[in-house]
């Protein structure tokens, strides 16, 4: 370990998701992405219906970074949703273009999304294996 860690560059990136985003599409409602003291955490608060069912709950995004090691090289997180369940991801920002990949990297369940060019708004889609999917839009409010 490292006796000044600094937040990774990659995580540094989603700094364009930080404030309130109304989500439209085939998920709606707000989203609200805010910083954890120190910077090495990303929180996301969701309050979404999604085929018509409530999704509620909060996502922590960072580097892994086990007792004694290293941090890890993928900005991952995990979903903690208000029924008990918890969904893991990994995120890439590259340019504008932001995908978020279900469970492991090159997972075929994934969304891929692109910020507009003064970045208030992202449109993208979920794909799911076997198809299915959907599109959503999320805009800065």
């Amino acid at each position: 370990m490292t006796d000044n860690p600094q937040p990774s560059a990659e995580l540094q990136a989603l700094d364009r998701l930080v404030g309130t985003w109304k989500v439209t599409g085939g998920a709606d409602g707000t989203v609200r992405y805010e910083w954890m003291p120190g910077r090495f955490f990303l929180l996301q608060h969701v309050e979404l219906n999604q085929y018509g069912q409530p999704v509620t709950g909060l996502e922590v995004i960072g580097n892994l970074r086990p007792f004694g090691e290293p941090a890890s090289t993928d900005v991952v997180s995990r979903f903690y949703d208000a029924t008990g369940n918890t969904f893991d991801y990994v995120y890439e920002l590259t340019g504008d273009t932001l995908t978020i990949w279900a469970g492991a990297k090159g997972s075929p369940a994934y969304y891929q999304g692109s910020f507009n060019s003064d970045g208030t708004a992202v449109t993208g889609e979920w794909t799911y294996p076997g198809g299915g999917g959907y599109t959503c839009t999320m805009t800065r409010i």
